[in-house]
């Protein structure tokens, strides 16, 4: 959809800022929540948050809006240089841009990208909340990250194919509505 390089940065732009919100509220709410809850002795996630001073990140505890700030700054530049790309030439491996139904080929960029991102901000989420305090070992940080793909990537692959992605394409359309049209007269 998009189609000059400034488009896929604005597009990019607006699936990270929904998706990282989206993770971080999945991380803390769903897959985490009994754990600060039970690590707290508090009924509720923020106030689980609030009590422990934060976040844990980087072997020490930041506010949630930092989360938020470094997972938006690794998962855009990822994007920008690896998920885009990439995904475009995966599904275009499969199906002709030029012959298939754009929906079709919507749908195939999609989980290509799905399939790219997840294990790879998976890793790096492996890396950011890892438990240093006991001692670094990598076949931990290897099961964290392996668990975290198992957890990840279902949420993913349905949150991006039928939310994030066909929200994000009416907002980019609605944004670009102008140029869309001129393209095509």
């Amino acid at each position: 959809m998009p189609r000059n390089q400034f488009q896929r940065m604005i597009f990019a732009l607006i699936t990270v800022i929904i998706t990282v919100h989206a993770y971080v509220f999945y991380s803390l709410y769903v897959i985490n929540r009994e754990a600060l809850v039970a690590n707290n002795g508090i009924d509720s996630v923020i106030g689980s948050i609030n009590n422990q001073g934060g976040v844990y990140m980087f072997g020490s505890f930041m506010p949630i809006w930092s989360v938020v700030l470094v997972e938006f700054a690794f998962a855009y530049t990822l994007e920008i240089l690896v998920g885009s790309p990439l995904s475009f030439k995966l599904a275009s491996r499969i199906f002709n841009p030029k012959d298939t139904h754009p929906v079709i080929f919507e749908t195939a960029i999609i989980c290509a990208t799905v399939g790219i991102m997840c294990p790879a901000m998976s890793f790096i989420a492996a890396w950011l909340y890892f438990p240093y305090y006991s001692g670094f070992n990598v076949f931990s940080l290897l099961i964290n990250w392996a668990k975290l793909v198992c957890f990840n990537f279902p949420f993913a692959f349905f949150s991006q194919l039928f939310f994030i992605q066909p929200f994000v394409r009416k907002t980019f359309k609605l944004i670009f509505r102008k140029n869309i049209k001129a393209e095509k007269s």
